[in-house]
């Protein structure tokens, strides 16, 4: 069983790959991420429109890329099995709606780690609520 110190260094160190992954757009980084059943939708789900694997999320990131949407990672916070990430996206309707750029924030569901599940959410505070972390 790993101590604290290599827990702590895992986690580190697939928080930095989660941040560059996303921030870069690097499809073949995110499809590293995640397990090949992850699933990809808002919260409460599982739901009939969610990404239902790993194939249907990457193409849902090259989608968004493809149409010039962009994120900037704000912020990542380790739970107990989750991530909680913060984004500022620009260039989609949501984003020119807001002036310019919108707040989402996701929690990623870990196993083994790699992500098998992520909620997306407006607001910090439910997505905090969701992942386990301080508000």
């Amino acid at each position: 069983m790993p101590d604290d110190a290599s827990a702590t260094g895992e986690s580190a160190r697939l928080t930095e790959r989660v941040r560059l992954a996303l921030e870069s757009g690097d499809l073949d980084a995110i499809r590293d991420l995640l397990e090949p059943d992850a699933r990809w939708g808002a919260p409460g789900g599982p739901h009939d429109d969610d990404c239902k694997n790993r194939d249907q999320v990457v193409a849902w990131w090259a989608s968004a890329r493809a149409a010039g949407a962009r994120a900037v990672v704000m912020e990542v916070t380790a739970g107990a099995g989750t991530l909680l990430v913060g984004l500022e996206v620009t260039r989609t309707t949501a984003a020119r709606e807001a002036g310019g750029a919108a707040e989402r924030w996701q929690v990623l569901t870990l196993r083994g780690g790699r992500i098998v599940d992520i909620r997306g959410f407006d607001d910090r505070a439910a997505a905090a609520g969701h992942a386990g972390v301080p508000a």
